[in-house]
Formats: structure tokens, sequence, C-alpha cells
């Protein structure tokens, strides 16, 4: 670790050194395996780990010449951000998410909110199966990819749009009335939806996106299998997307 980092950042900014810029890159590297860690968990079955570091170091590089550090915005924030923006885009270009996929997703989605407004109540696997004329497994691969899906969506992305987003709203040092207010109403919108969710959806994602713990370690927590934590962590997205609307992409910035 750097002890006098900020006088490396000075002289970095002031001299452009690349000495001082790989120093920073060796400093930060640790955020790139956290961002790829926790994206190899939504995508790891189709883009290689390695691949994803590989992504996020070229973020990374990117944050670094592109930080203002006179503006109080700790780094780590911004890098993160960068890191995430740089990994999707280069999962993006790879187009692995089929048409039909989308096709599925979108009609999944759909009927899994009709039968939840006519029964009033959550649908089960199992009906919105024969609802689709599908099996039970063929409907959890479905929720699974749908959040997938959503994830590297164009319109997710563009959505978060790197610099303009609900992270940054929630993460600001630098409030304006305006920003103030619209944090507050994103922080009630996502309390209000978390709560409607079921008991064990709820402590999946307290313990996904506040503990920060990995499906695996939830799994040993909650004492059921690693597939079964993510079905439930899909379906708790899946519902707080519908919620949140323009601000589902807050769910994928952790």
């Amino acid at each position: 670790m750097i002890e006098n980092l900020d006088d490396v950042w000075y002289n970095y900014k002031k001299n452009n050194d690349p000495e001082l810029k790989e120093k920073l890159i060796l400093e930060y590297a640790s955020l790139v395996k956290v961002v790829a860690g926790r994206l190899s968990m939504q995508v790891g079955q189709y883009v290689d780990y390695e691949d994803l570091i590989s992504y996020g170091i070229f973020g990374l590089i990117d944050a670094i010449d592109k930080f203002d550090n006179k503006k109080g915005v700790k780094f780590e924030t911004y890098a993160s951000l960068r890191i995430r923006g740089e990994i999707i885009d280069n999962i993006r270009r790879m187009d692995w998410v089929p048409r039909t996929i989308r096709q599925k997703s979108k009609l999944f989605e759909q009927v899994f909110f009709s039968l939840e407004s006519e029964l009033g109540r959550e649908p089960t696997d199992k009906e919105v199966a024969d609802k689709l004329g599908i099996s039970v497994e063929e409907a959890q691969g479905i929720i699974k990819k749908t959040v997938i899906s959503s994830l590297i969506s164009l319109d997710d992305y563009l959505d978060q749009n790197h610099e303009g987003t609900v992270f940054n709203i929630v993460n600001s040092n630098t409030d304006t009335p305006e920003r103030s207010y619209e944090k507050k109403e994103v922080k009630n919108m996502l309390v209000e939806a978390i709560n409607q969710l079921n008991e064990k959806e709820q402590r999946v994602v307290a313990l996904y996106y506040f503990e920060e713990l990995t499906l695996k370690e939830i799994s040993k927590i909650m004492n059921v299998s690693e597939s079964r934590i993510s079905q439930i962590h899909s379906k708790a997205v899946l519902k707080l997307q519908k919620k949140l609307g323009k601000y589902k992409s807050i769910l994928f910035l952790n």
C-alpha cells in the first residue's frame, strides 16, 4: 500500500508520470477483482473470470486517467463504476444473449406479473411454467437468464450512463437540493420495494447487496443449496426491477 497516496495522485495529475500511474494501478488493482468477482456471479457460466479481469483493468486505467482528485469524490466509488462499465461494454460486444432468450425473458415477465395480478399473490414456478407450456426447470432457467439479460441490456446500460447514475445519486457528497430530494426518493423506493419481497428474498437481498456476501456464502448461512439461493436472488431482482422502474440499474451497481 502506498503511504503518501495523496502525494502520488497530486504528482501524477501534475506530471503524468507513467511510473506513478503504474503505482496507482497496482494500488487499486484489487477493485477490479471485487467488481469482476461480483459480475462473475451473474455471467460466470458464459464469460471467463480472467476475461472480466482483463476488461476491468482497462476500466481502471481509464478511471485513473479521468479522475479529478479535486472534487472530493472517493476514487474507489468512481473507479468501481468505470471498471464495471468497461466490463459490461465488452460483454455487450460479445452479444452472447440470443434474441430468443430476450424474447422468452420478456414473455416470462409478462406472464409472471399477469398471474400475480390475477391471483393476488406471487405465482409459483409451476403456475408460470404451465401458463407458458414449459417445464418448471425451463421456467427457472428463464428467470436466471432474465436477470442476466437485464444486466447487460442496452437500455440498462444507457440508463446507467456511467456518471449519471443512481449510484452517483445515492453516494454523492455534493448534493444540490434537487439531488438530495432524488436521493431520498430513490432510497424510499428501494426500501418499499424490498419490504414487499417475501422473507427469504429479503434476507438474500440483504446478505448479497448490503453484506456483500457471495451466493455460496449465503447458501451456507441459510442452509440451502447455492442453486436455490440463485433462484431466490433472481426472482427477487425480477420483482425489484418491476418496482424500481427506471432506477432498476441500482441493483447491478454493487
